[in-house]
Parts: C-alpha cells; sequence; structure tokens
C-alpha cells in the first residue's frame, strides 16, 4: 500500500516537473521571439509600408502556423492569454509612459479638441456599433447575445488602438495630428474601458431612465474621479522626493520611488473601481512635469529611458501574442462555421469605420468653430487622416473581448468563439492593412506638412527639457505675461479659451504649484544636487565668457 502511494506521489511529481519545463521551454521561446521582432523591426526601421505592431503580429502568425503544424494541430501559442497579465502587468507601462513623455503644450493647447474626441466621441462611436450590430447580429445564427452583449460590443469596438497609431505618425512630420491621435487615443481607452465596467455593473435586463441616468451620472464620477487621483498621487512623489531629496545618498531610492508611486496609482485606481488608464496617464503627466525635475540628473536619464523600454517590451508583446492566438485552434474548432465569423468581422469592420465617421466630422467642424486662427482648423485631409488613422483596434479590444466572451481564455459556447474570432479577424485586418496604408496616404494627402507656432513641440518634456511647460523658448512667456491682450468680455474670453488658459495657468502653476511640489527652476539648492551642478557650471561658463570679452 506505502508503494502504490510512492508511486502516485512519484508520478505526480514526475509530471509537474514536465509541466515546469514545458512552461520554462515555452517562456523561453517566448523572449527569443521578442528579441526577434526587435532585431527584424531594427532591420525594417526605413521601410515606409511595415512598423513594428505589423512586425510583431507577422512573426506571431509564422509561429502561431509552425507551432500548429508540430502540435498536429492541436495548438498555436505558447503562453494562455490572461486578462490580468494585460490590465495589471502591460497596460500600465504602455499608459504610463504615453502621459511621461506627452508634449504637453500641443496636448493641453488641443485640450478641448481631444476630449471631445475621446470621450464624446468614443460614445458616440460605441452608440454606432451597439446599434448596427443588435440590428444585424439578430439577423444571423450566431447564438443567443442579450443587450448586456450588444453594448460590451460598443464598447470592445470603440477602443481604437493607440499604440500602432502612433507607430504610424510621427511628432515632427505632423506634430497636430500626432498630439490630436495621441491624446484622444489615450482618453479613448479609459472612456471605453470606463464604459464597459459600467456596462458589467448595472441590471440591463430591466432598463429605464433612472437607470439610464444613473449609468452617466458613474461614467463622469469615474472620469473625474480617476484623474483626480492620479494627479494626487503625482503631486504626492513630487513633495516626498523634493522635500526628502534622497539623491544626495542614493539615486536608486528616488528612481525606485518614482517607479514604484507610478504603479501605486494604478493599483489604487483598480482598488477603488476606478479607471486605471485615466489615473496612470494624468500621473505621467504630472510626474514629469513636477517629479522628474526633483530627482538628480542621472536619474532624469535612468527614468526616461526605463519607463520607454517597459512600454516597448509590453507593446510588442501584446502584438506578438495576438499573432499567435488568431490560430488558436480550440476556438476555431468551436466556431463550426469559419463563413458565419468572417461575416461577423465584416460587419463589424463596417460598423467601425461608421461609428468613427459619425463623431470625427461633426466634432471636427466644431471644433474649427472655435479656433480663432484659421491657420489652428482641423483641414478635411487632416480629418480623413484622423478618421483613418483611428480604425486601427488592437491589444485593449481584444482584452475586453477576452473578459466578456471567454472564461479563463476558454471559449464553450459557439456565440462566444463567433465573438472572439471575429475580433481577432478585425484586429489583424485593421492594424496590417490600415496601418499598411497610413504612411502613403499621409504622404498623398499631406506632402508638404504645414508646421504652425501651435503645432510646435515646446513642452517641457522628459525628451525636451530646455523650454518651461506650457510655454515657449526662453522666458518670453513669463515676460510678456504682464503685456499680454487679456479678454474684455465673455464672447472673448470663449474666442480664445486656450491661450487665456495657458495665461492664467502659469501664473497659478509658478506662483502657488512649483514652490511646494518643484519642477523646473524651483528645485531645492541642495549640495551635491543637480542645481548645484547646474549653477555651478552656469557661473563658470560666465565666468569664461566674461574672461573672452575682456581678452
Amino acid at each position: 500500500m506505502v508503494a502504490s502511494q510512492l508511486a502516485v506521489v512519484f508520478s505526480k511529481l514526475q509530471t509537474l516537473f514536465t509541466s515546469d519545463h514545458a512552461s520554462v521551454v515555452s517562456l523561453n521561446l517566448f523572449v527569443a521571439l521578442l528579441c526577434a521582432c526587435i532585431v527584424i523591426g531594427h532591420l525594417l526601421e526605413e521601410n515606409r509600408w511595415m512598423n513594428e505592431s505589423i512586425t510583431a503580429l507577422v512573426i506571431g502568425l509564422c509561429t502561431g502556423v509552425i507551432i500548429l503544424w508540430r502540435s498536429g494541430g492541436k495548438s498555436s501559442r505558447l503562453l494562455v492569454f490572461s486578462e490580468d497579465l494585460f490590465f495589471i502587468y502591460l497596460l500600465p507601462p504602455i499608459i504610463f509612459n504615453a502621459g511621461f513623455k506627452v508634449k504637453k503644450k500641443q496636448f493641453f493647447r488641443n485640450f478641448i479638441t481631444i476630449m471631445m474626441f475621446g470621450a464624446i466621441g468614443t460614445l458616440i462611436s460605441c452608440t454606432v456599433i451597439s446599434l448596427g450590430a443588435t440590428y444585424m447580429f439578430k439577423q444571423m445564427d450566431i447564438g443567443s447575445l442579450d443587450i448586456g452583449d450588444f453594448l460590451a460590443i460598443g464598447a470592445i469596438f470603440a477602443a481604437t488602438d493607440s499604440v500602432c497609431t502612433l507607430q504610424v505618425l510621427h511628432q515632427d512630420e505632423t506634430p497636430l495630428l500626432y498630439s490630436l491621435v495621441f491624446g484622444e487615443g489615450v482618453v479613448n481607452d479609459a472612456t471605453s474601458i470606463v464604459l464597459f465596467n459600467a456596462i458589467q455593473s448595472f441590471d440591463l435586463s430591466d432598463i429605464n431612465f433612472r437607470i439610464a441616468l444613473k449609468s452617466i451620472g458613474k461614467f463622469f464620477y469615474l472620469f473625474s474621479a480617476s484623474t483626480m487621483l492620479g494627479v494626487f498621487v503625482g503631486l504626492a512623489s513630487a513633495y516626498i522626493i523634493k522635500t526628502l531629496y534622497f539623491g544626495r545618498h542614493s539615486t536608486d531610492r528616488e528612481f525606485a520611488l518614482m517607479m514604484l508611486m507610478a504603479y501605486l496609482s494604478y493599483i489604487l485606481a483598480e482598488l477603488f473601481y476606478l479607471s486605471g488608464i485615466l489615473t496612470v496617464f494624468f500621473c505621467g503627466i504630472v510626474m514629469s512635469h513636477y517629479t522628474w525635475h526633483n530627482v538628480t540628473e542621472s536619474s532624469r536619464v535612468t527614468t526616461k529611458h526605463t519607463f520607454a523600454t517597459l512600454s516597448f517590451v509590453a507593446e510588442t508583446f501584446i502584438f506578438l501574442y495576438v499573432g499567435m492566438d488568431a490560430l488558436d485552434i480550440s476556438t476555431w474548432r468551436v466556431n463550426d462555421r469559419p463563413r458565419t465569423s468572417l461575416m461577423v468581422s465584416s460587419i463589424l469592420l463596417a460598423l467601425v469605420m461608421a461609428g468613427r465617421a459619425a463623431f470625427v466630422f461633426p466634432l471636427s467642424y466644431l471644433a474649427n468653430l472655435s479656433n480663432k486662427s484659421s491657420s489652428e482648423n482641423i483641414s478635411f485631409r487632416e480629418q480623413i487622416i484622423i478618421w483613418w488613422a483611428g480604425l486601427m483596434r488592437g491589444a485593449v479590444s481584444m482584452a475586453l473581448a477576452y473578459k466578456q466572451f471567454s472564461r479563463s481564455g476558454q471559449t464553450e459556447l459557439r456565440k462566444n468563439a463567433v465573438m472572439i474570432t471575429s475580433t481577432i479577424t478585425v484586429v489583424l485586418f485593421s492594424t496590417v492593412v490600415f496601418g499598411i496604408m497610413t504612411k502613403p496616404l499621409i504622404r498623398v494627402l499631406l506632402p508638404h506638412p504645414k508646421i504652425t507656432t501651435s503645432m510646435l513641440s515646446e513642452a517641457s518634456t522628459p525628451k525636451s527639457s530646455t523650454m518651461p511647460f506650457l510655454g515657449s523658448a526662453g522666458n518670453s512667456f513669463d515676460d510678456n505675461l504682464g503685456a499680454a491682450h487679456r479678454p474684455s468680455s465673455i464672447r472673448e474670453l470663449l474666442a480664445t479659451p486656450t491661450h487665456t488658459v495657458h495665461r492664467y495657468w502659469r501664473k497659478f502653476d509658478n506662483t502657488f504649484m512649483r514652490p511646494v511640489f518643484g519642477g523646473r527652476g524651483f528645485v531645492p539648492f541642495v549640495p551635491g544636487s543637480p542645481t548645484e551642478r547646474s549653477e555651478h557650471n552656469l557661473l563658470h561658463k560666465e565666468s569664461s565668457e566674461s574672461d573672452v570679452c575682456n581678452f
């Protein structure tokens, strides 16, 4: 009896060791594929058709085919998809780095337009997709979808892929387009996830006006509370690092504290059932404006490159996995009619295009009406590019689809399998086809991008630390604060809102915020700090110039 029990124990241990070894092999292969994506992406850097997202997708597809062939048609992926892996570990560094490196002046100059596209536009797109899916899918044999599923489909496919879009556009070539698409992409992802979570939290079996009003109220509460939490954590990190100044003893501590508090903002948002994307995005903006200037010079370089590297690896990981998951045989086996999935994918693509057109062109018209100068208007050609660039769908849509239509990465019902395979098809087609055609489209519509004063990237960011926040070069902005034209009426104030907000924000920031939380020009003088070195170098430079002049 003891011998039989020992045999069972040894058999379980052998199975465990075999399973662990298989996991190690899979992880090794996946890391090797990540390295291959980086190398091949570098070799294709100058290619006008390919970008890193498409490269990772293609490598993932090819790897999936090989694994499917080697496994005898049993599996096509190395790792099992996990919503927790995506939302807790992969998405935060991507969104935080987007806020950390944002050109703040360009972002806030177009803030109203960005919020219109990102928040109101997402709601319009979600409505169009949900209504279209309700009408079309009820006429097809894909299983019983309830109203919650249709609303979730709207939220899933209203989420644009800002990661892929930003790899196609460039700040230097098309700064205005980059700012609008970038800002809209981040706000759009946050809005889609907040909307998706709101749909999940309400009983939609009995919808009435009260429930609808309550849903709208909760949506705006999540939006505002998430933003305020991100700003609070960012300011707290700036105050702690400015007051204690860890850099005098160890740069590792201030760098570690900065990273941990950035991630803490996301975890706190999830803890309080808020939007972690919005929270960590605005935390990144605040940290780049205050906290980043309070650390030592070496820590600035380290944080800038570390955040960018983590974001890059996470993006590559996501697209590589999506490519492999496209051939998941278990999902396609449950979906016994691939033709139905292709029809659903075609309908969803058409609804995505219609939903985006339903808000890009009308909201662009409204944005142009509020612009003081015609040179700052969004031209029709630029509107077409914004519409086209936002048609791509990516990791957020995939994660939300798995969250709605699968359990632990497995799809048991046919309707769930159809929606998962359709989502994968839409993501692949939109990323590859629309992504490839975006660069040539920009060259045709904007052969010589116009660079206006409002499009210059002049913000104080970790990428450009020579200009003040929301200001222009040097101190000309501050010097002209008193001489700047002041609106004499409400009509004039509404006609020039961004310039007025810029001026009053700068005065408020310099008077109240920077003396408390630090930032450019307000870093405390500590022996051995960047302030002392910069002042020493400045005095040495002035002394040298004086000697040369005297000579």
